[in-house]
């Protein structure tokens, strides 16, 4: 886990408790060549700066929780494309569209709250496996292409519900029948 904060402690407490070994690295660096997968959760216009620190990155798979909260850097779809091109490895977009700071409400619902997430296709089942290891229902959306899309659907789409709304939320991708 590369950042401690809100996102990055919680997903690392909810993998721990599903029987995950986590190592959390943050500001200081440090060396993630044991990792089997690596998760960026930092501030987006700070991945550079982050993963500048860690060593053994080349080649792992990749999850990137962060959100282009102030843009995304000049060359990049997305801030999973950054992330992609300093790990070199298979890349998924997960976690941006939850609200960290209602983490520990998940296990309370009555339902299990969606993840959507998307990744390159060496990515995807790691990355499904986890959003459900973290207690998500993980939905699908696609190739890593669809990654800028997830970060726009955060600023353009659900932090207005959550300011109409008076605050965070859960949502749930459901079929007929499964509410």
């Amino acid at each position: 886990m590369i950042g401690r904060g809100s996102v990055g402690g919680g997903l690392a407490s909810f993998w721990r408790a599903a029987g995950h070994e986590v190592q959390e690295l943050g500001r200081d660096g440090g060396d993630a060549s044991s990792a089997d997968v690596v998760v960026v959760a930092c501030p987006g216009d700070a991945i550079a700066d982050a993963l500048g620190g860690v060593s053994g990155l080349e080649g792992k798979v990749a999850i990137d929780a962060t959100n282009a909260i102030k843009g995304r850097p000049e060359g990049f779809d997305s801030l999973a494309h950054q992330v992609r091109s300093i790990t070199n490895g298979p890349t998924a977009k997960a976690f941006n569209t939850i609200f960290a700071r209602i983490y520990d409400e998940v296990g309370a619902q009555r339902a299990r709250p969606s993840c959507l997430y998307c990744g390159d296709d060496d990515a995807r089942d790691i990355t499904h496996a986890l959003v459900a290891d973290a207690g998500f229902d993980p939905v699908a959306v696609g190739g890593l292409d669809h990654a800028s899309d997830l970060e726009d659907l955060l600023l353009n789409v659900l932090f207005p519900i959550a300011q109409s709304r008076g605050g965070p939320f859960f949502y749930r991708v459901a079929g007929p029948g499964e509410l």
